[in-house]
């Protein structure tokens, strides 16, 4: 015999426009810019200018926060709703610190303390960073896989609680961090069907600490994740870059641009205007065309205009990915590395650092105080405005005011004993009397693979079919929930097996 229920549908908000004004989008890329700064400032403060006695190697990683400066403005100041999380790539932590003290969340101060003893953490720490990020995400894989199972803990919730379930989950993965086995695990787990409150956000830049990656790469991961039921979707080109597409010759200068390596992309885009004309060209006057409206100076620019440099681009698919019902998203967005720094583009800019002469040229680029390198925006002006604006809307006060009732949790518990038991054993017995509390053993759920086993558990400690709504309200056995129990995870399974894979 099985039992079914509906599953609670996500109270969902209305997707935000992918539409913004000419004066909005100027708003946008004037943050992002200062986004870019900032984030390029702190690592260089922490290499070349903070006091370092002992010449101990500091580090940071300037060109792989740039390539993400974008998808994170987009996110932070015009897709996010109150209650989304976020977890950051961890070579991007940089960005997120920037992002946090421009909407009033980080003082100012430690800016100055990347990757110093009581500052900012190297990678985002829920425990140790003063901004608290949603996700600590310093482990390779971890980052994609964590909003994962936090989107099906909130779905849980919803489901056998009430509990609104409006957030959204998104991480921001690093193309070479989907080598990590396991994000597949993960991915090819039927827990996470129908996750539709999951978005993942892969920067592909294309290049690893020790190589370009093929683009063959990127064809394979977009049909693994097709195959796995998730809604695949791409930020490619750029708007620019889309309209010279439609000229004369356009098809021609499409076919020219997906068919070269991404080893030839990147050397060709760090090449003058002069110099990059013949060799994009390649003697074919209908590229020739798709181009001639262009100077040499304008022509770096147009190549380099990338989905996921592109902010409606960007913000377009992150709108058609909050439509997609009943699963969930990836979006490829393309992205060049070091992206907006002398860097950009370089085969070995992973951990390369900007000099002197290059910091003090950015400077004068973004048209920050000769005296203030660390300049939030005037909150009088536009981009000040929109700062405060987004830091309402993200935090707003009672961002962690919940309608559920506290629960009754006692001070003590009693727990049988008598003569040698393991640990598991004791723990097993622990959860049984977990599971004597009226609106405690509710809330249970066990996430130990091949937690049917009695001898692993303790008789009776574990009822892996409860997980769905219980055909008896008066069990009082702990759930189990997790890769190992299959759709025993899902309030909407129709089958009682659970037995472990």
């Amino acid at each position: 015999m099985t039992t079914t229920r509906q599953r609670r549908q996500p109270d969902f908000a209305p997707a935000p426009s992918s539409r913004i004004s000419s004066a909005d989008r100027e708003i946008l890329d004037n943050i992002q810019r200062r986004v870019l700064w900032l984030a390029a400032r702190m690592v260089h403060h922490a290499n070349n200018v903070r006091p370092n006695p002992d010449g101990t190697k500091v580090g940071g990683h300037q060109a792989s926060s740039a390539s993400m400066v974008t998808v994170m403005t987009a996110l932070y100041f015009h897709f996010l709703r109150p209650g989304d999380r976020v977890s950051v790539k961890p070579h991007a932590s940089p960005v997120y610190h920037a992002i946090q003290y421009l909407l009033g969340r980080l003082p100012r101060r430690y800016l100055t303390e990347l990757r110093a003893f009581g500052g900012l953490q190297a990678y985002p720490s829920r425990t140790k960073d003063p901004d608290t990020p949603d996700f600590s995400t310093g482990s390779v894989g971890l980052g994609a896989v964590a909003p994962a199972f936090a989107a099906l803990a909130a779905r849980y919730s919803a489901d056998h609680f009430g509990v609104p379930n409006s957030r959204r989950f998104v991480a921001l993965v690093g193309d070479a961090e989907l080598d990590e086995g396991n994000v597949w695990e993960a991915v090819l787990d039927p827990a996470l069907d129908g996750l539709e409150q999951l978005l993942w956000i892969v920067d592909l830049n294309r290049q690893s600490l020790d190589r370009v990656v093929p683009g063959i790469r990127a064809a394979h991961l977009k049909r693994l994740f097709a195959e796995s039921g998730w809604q695949v979707l791409e930020a490619k080109y750029g708007r620019q870059l889309q309209a010279h597409f439609d000229r004369p010759g356009g098809e021609a200068l499409r076919r020219r641009i997906d068919e070269m390596s991404n080893e030839e992309y990147q050397a060709l885009i760090r090449l003058p205007g002069a110099e990059m004309r013949p060799r994009l060209i390649a003697d074919d006057p209908a590229i020739a065309r798709a181009i001639d409206d262009l100077s040499d100076t304008e022509l770096p620019a147009m190549i380099a205009n990338l989905g996921g440099h592109d902010l409606e681009e960007l913000l377009s698919v992150l709108a058609q990915a909050d439509r997609e019902p009943r699963r969930p998203t990836i979006i490829f967005a393309y992205t060049i590395k070091g992206w907006g720094l002398p860097i950009a583009g370089h085969p070995l800019n992973h951990s390369m650092l900007l000099s002197d002469e290059q910091i003090a040229e950015l400077h004068g680029q973004f048209g920050l105080p000769a005296d203030d390198p660390w300049a939030a925006f005037d909150p009088d002006s536009p981009p000040g405005k929109a700062c405060a604006a987004a830091a309402a809307r993200l935090y707003p006060p009672d961002e962690h005011h919940s309608d559920q009732p506290p629960l009754a949790i006692p001070a003590t518990i009693s727990v049988p004993t008598g003569g040698t038991s393991s640990t598991q054993e004791s723990f097993g017995r622990f959860l049984s009397r977990l599971a004597d509390l009226e609106g405690l053993r509710e809330r249970v759920v066990t996430t130990r693979p091949m937690c049917r086993s009695r001898r692993i558990w303790g008789a009776g400690s574990i009822n892996p079919a409860s997980t769905r709504p219980p055909k008896n309200p008066t069990s009082r056995a702990p759930k189990c929930i997790g890769s190992y129990a299959g759709n025993a995870a899902r309030p909407d399974a129709t089958s009682n097996s659970a037995s472990p894979r």
